[in-house]
């Protein structure tokens, strides 16, 4: 059972995204990652393999039976470290989105993860070849437990995650 409500309110298949939950923190940021269908095609492959995540310093481990791949419906555990301490958070993949020129997924949280909400990861090609990675997130503390109590201290790590997010798939020359 997610931690939040209703799924997939980062809406990944949007262009656009104006809704949010209320008391839920509302981020959206778009970066170009590279131009160019072979970008596309290698970007789109990480993405859809957890590719932003892993690149970002996360473990990503499937459960009960789920693939390496995304697919809706199944289940993760995203794991951070740093030194010994292992935080591990539970998900969901909620929504999947693979059309010619757009592809993502957005991920809920369950119980055990240190905040509550969506996180969705959103890749364009535009007619010019240019690939963006769009980012979107809902966030809430926790609903019990220690990580509620902490959950002002999380926040500039949110804020650090985001900013490899952005460089994750990214060739170095784009801007």
């Amino acid at each position: 059972m997610l931690t939040y409500g209703p799924a997939g309110a980062t809406r990944p298949g949007d262009e656009t995204w104006t809704t949010g939950i209320p008391g839920y923190r509302r981020h959206a940021r778009t970066v170009v990652v590279g131009r160019g269908d072979d970008h596309w095609h290698t970007a789109s492959d990480a993405l859809l393999h957890w590719g932003v995540k892993r690149r970002s310093g996360f473990r990503v481990t499937p459960v009960g039976g789920a693939a390496p791949r995304v697919s809706e419906g199944a289940r993760y555990t995203i794991t951070a470290t740093w030194g010994p301490l292992a935080v591990h958070e539970p998900v969901r993949v909620v929504a999947v989105v693979e059309t010619a020129d757009v592809r993502g997924f957005a991920y809920g949280t369950l119980p055990g993860h240190p905040v509550s909400g969506e996180e969705a990861f959103i890749l364009r090609r535009d007619s010019d070849g240019l690939v963006t990675l769009t980012l979107r997130s809902l966030t809430a503390p926790a609903p019990r437990g220690l990580w509620r109590r902490v959950f002002p201290l999380l926040l500039p790590v949110q804020v650090l995650c985001r900013r490899r997010y952005e460089r994750a798939l990214r060739v170095p020359s784009a801007r």
